[in-house]
C-alpha cells in the first residue's frame, strides 16, 4: 500500500480542536483530559479547545472562521463532526483554499471509521478503543499530510454535499440509523444493530449504475455550483452516457460505497483503499443472501477477508462515478454515517482535494 505524503505540519503549530461531548458515549471530554491534551502538550502543540454545543454548530463556525489563524482543524468526535467540517469548508467563498486546511481525526465517537483507517494506513496492527485514541494522538502530533479524496453528492432537491468516507443504502444504512437508539454503549450498537435488522433482512429495489475507473468518460455538465466541478455526472434527471454500466439486477440487500479502508473500528470494508486513490470501492450484495451468510461476510470483513469468500451474492468493483435510483417506497441512504434525502442519488470522486493529517 503506497501513498505519498503532501507534507509536514508547520512547527510551531497551531490547531483548533472540535470536540462534541455527546458522541459515543459522552465520554470525549474525558478522554481528551486523560489522553490528548497531555500528548499535545509534550509535542510542543498549541490548541484551542472548542466544544460544540448543537448539530451543524461546527460547520457554522468554520464557514465563518478565519482560517489563516490555524495550521490544522482537528476533530474529537465520531465522523459525523468531520462531515459537517468538510461542508462548512467547502461552502465558503474561498473553499478552493480552505480545504487544503490540513484535517485530523481523533477518535471519540460510537462509528470511528476514518480514526481506525488512518491507523490502518500507517501499518499498525489493528486495535480499538483507547488504543486507537492513543495512536492517532502519536500519529496527530507526528504532523505528516497526505492528500485525501473527497467525494460530490448529489440528491433531488437537497444542495450538493460532499462525502469522504462512504455513501450507504439498504442493509448497512438500516444498522446505522435503527442502531442510534443503542448509542450509550458505544461500539456495541453496531453489533446489536446488526443481529436484530438479520433477524428481519429486508430486500430493496432499485436501479444502480456505475462508471467504471477504467472508462475514459464522456464529459457532462452538472450546472455550475461552488466546489469543485463535477465532470462525470449529467444533471440527475438525464439520462447516463453509454459508457456506465447498467446493474441487471434490480432486488439488493444493500449498497455500499467506500473511499476509506474502514467502515468501523472493526470492519476492515475496503483493504485495497487508501486516503487519495482518486477511487471509489463498490460493493453491493443482491437479494437471495440468508442471514447466516450474509453474517458470515461481515464477520469476515473484520479481517477485511470478506472478498476471498467467494459469496456469490456480493460483488465488488472500482468505480469514479456512480448513480442509485431506488424504487422502494421506503429506505435510509446515509453520507458519512448520516442520514439524507431519500430517492435518486449519485457521486463523483474528486481525488486529493482536501489534506488529512496521517502521520
Amino acid at each position: 500500500m503506497t501513498f505519498y505524503p503532501a507534507g509536514q505540519m508547520s512547527h510551531p503549530c497551531q490547531m483548533m480542536l472540535l470536540v462534541n461531548p455527546q458522541s459515543g458515549k459522552g465520554q470525549a471530554l474525558t478522554l481528551y483530559n486523560n489522553h490528548i491534551q497531555r500528548m499535545l502538550n509534550e509535542a510542543g502543540i498549541k490548541h484551542t479547545l472548542v466544544i460544540t454545543e448543537r448539530q451543524n454548530h461546527a460547520r457554522e463556525m468554520v464557514k465563518e472562521a478565519d482560517l489563516s489563524q490555524w495550521d490544522a482543524l482537528v476533530i474529537m468526535s465520531g465522523d459525523g463532526l468531520l462531515y459537517e467540517v468538510i461542508n462548512g469548508l467547502l461552502e465558503r467563498p474561498d473553499w478552493e483554499e480552505a480545504i487544503r486546511t490540513p484535517l485530523g481525526i481523533l477518535p471519540g465517537g460510537s462509528g470511528n471509521a476514518l480514526a481506525a483507517s488512518i491507523h490502518h494506513y500507517s501499518g499498525a496492527s489493528p486495535v480499538t478503543s483507547e488504543e486507537l485514541l492513543v495512536s492517532c494522538g502519536f500519529l496527530l502530533c507526528k504532523g505528516l499530510v497526505s492528500h485525501m479524496d473527497m467525494v460530490s453528492v448529489h440528491l433531488s432537491s437537497s444542495p450538493r454535499l460532499f462525502s469522504f468516507l462512504s455513501l450507504a443504502w439498504g442493509f448497512v444504512a438500516d444498522v446505522d440509523i435503527e442502531s442510534e437508539k443503542y448509542r450509550h454503549f458505544g461500539t456495541v450498537r453496531f453489533t446489536i444493530g446488526t443481529l436484530v435488522r438479520l433477524a428481519s433482512l429486508r430486500v430493496y429495489k432499485g436501479r444502480l449504475a456505475y462508471l467504471r475507473v477504467e472508462s475514459t468518460p464522456s464529459r457532462s455538465a452538472t450546472k455550475a455550483l461552488p466546489g469543485p466541478h463535477d465532470s462525470l455526472l449529467p444533471p440527475l434527471d438525464q439520462p447516463l452516457p453509454d459508457d456506465w454500466v447498467v446493474v441487471p439486477e434490480e432486488d439488493f440487500v444493500l449498497m455500499l460505497a467506500m473511499y476509506q479502508s474502514h467502515l468501523a473500528e472493526d470492519l476492515l470494508a475496503a483493504p485495497e483503499a487508501t486516503p487519495d486513490d482518486g477511487v471509489i470501492h463498490l460493493f453491493y450484495v443482491r437479494a437471495g443472501i440468508s442471514p447466516t451468510a450474509l453474517l458470515r461476510l461481515f464477520l469476515a470483513m473484520e479481517k477485511g477477508a470478506h472478498l476471498t469468500t467467494n459469496c456469490q451474492h456480493l460483488v465488488y468493483t472500482k468505480v469514479r462515478a456512480l448513480r442509485l435510483e431506488p424504487y422502494s417506497p421506503k429506505g435510509i441512504i446515509t453520507v458519512d454515517g448520516e442520514v439524507v434525502e431519500y430517492g435518486p442519488v449519485q457521486a463523483e470522486v474528486h481525488r486529493g482535494l482536501s489534506r488529512l493529517i496521517t502521520g
